[in-house]
C-alpha cells in the first residue's frame, strides 16, 4: 500500500513562494508523481506530472512558468516549487502517482492534500 503525504503548505501573501513537498511511503522509484489542485466549488485541476526517472515532466499552461515539478527519488520525494503566488492559486493542493504519466486525474495513490492560501 502505497501512502503519499504532502507538507509545505501555509497561508502566504501574493508574490511570495512555497515549496511543496509529497514524500511516499514505499519504495515507488517505478511510478509517475503529479500535483493537482482543487479549489472550493471547482474541479480538481492539473499542475504538473513527471515521470519516474524525472526525464519527462508535464505541466499545465496555467501555471508555467511559475510552478516547477522536481523529485528525488533517493528520497521518495516530489516537490512543486510554485513562485509569484497569487490569490487565485489559493487551494487544497494534492500529489497522486501511478504507473502511467498523464494529466488527468486517474492516478492510482492520492495524498491527503495540503491547504495553500494566498492573501491578497
Amino acid at each position: 500500500q502505497v501512502q503519499l503525504v504532502e507538507s509545505g503548505g501555509g497561508l502566504v501573501q501574493a508574490g511570495a513562494s512555497l515549496r511543496l513537498s509529497c514524500t511516499a511511503s514505499s519504495r515507488t522509484f517505478s511510478y509517475h508523481m503529479a500535483w493537482f489542485r482543487q479549489a472550493p466549488g471547482k474541479d480538481r485541476e492539473f499542475l504538473a506530472a513527471i515521470s519516474w526517472n524525472g526525464g519527462t515532466t508535464l505541466g499545465a499552461d496555467s501555471v508555467k512558468g511559475r510552478f516547477t515539478i522536481s523529485r528525488d527519488n533517493a528520497k521518495n520525494t516530489a516537490y512543486l516549487q510554485m513562485n509569484s503566488l497569487k490569490p487565485e492559486d489559493t487551494a487544497v493542493y494534492y500529489c497522486a502517482n501511478g504507473t502511467v504519466l498523464r494529466t488527468t486525474a486517474d492516478y492510482d495513490y492520492w495524498g491527503q492534500g495540503t491547504q495553500v492560501t494566498v492573501s491578497s
